[in-house]
């Protein structure tokens, strides 16, 4: 699994299927929480046991926005999950995020 912690490009795009958005604690110093994006080749990824293809943390990060894509989020967890994609894109913007992506529109699933 690889961890891209604070990654230095502004733009990211991956070919993946899903991915499962969370947080972590804010570090010492820092006025907001950690961003973390996981990155996956199964649709809910929080039913199996697979680990991430790869995981993004961006530190100090106040608001993430999620732009034209079909969402979950799950109370149990507190994660938000996004299936049945093509590919993601991250755009940085000093502490904000944006999520944007290709994604297979799925009415129902079992």
């Amino acid at each position: 699994m690889d961890v891209v912690r604070n990654p230095e490009q502004k733009e990211i795009k991956e070919p993946i299927k899903s991915v499962l958005i969370g947080r972590l604690p804010r570090k010492e110093g820092a006025k907001f929480k950690t961003a973390v994006v996981r990155l996956y080749n199964v649709n809910n990824p929080h039913k199996t046991t697979e680990f991430p293809v790869k995981t993004f943390e961006f530190d100090n990060t106040e608001k993430m926005r999620i732009r034209r894509l079909n969402v979950s989020y799950y109370l149990e967890g507190n994660d938000i999950v996004i299936n049945d994609l093509e590919e993601i894109y991250i755009l940085r913007e000093d502490n904000k995020l944006i999520v944007k992506g290709y994604q297979i529109e799925v009415e129902k699933r079992e």
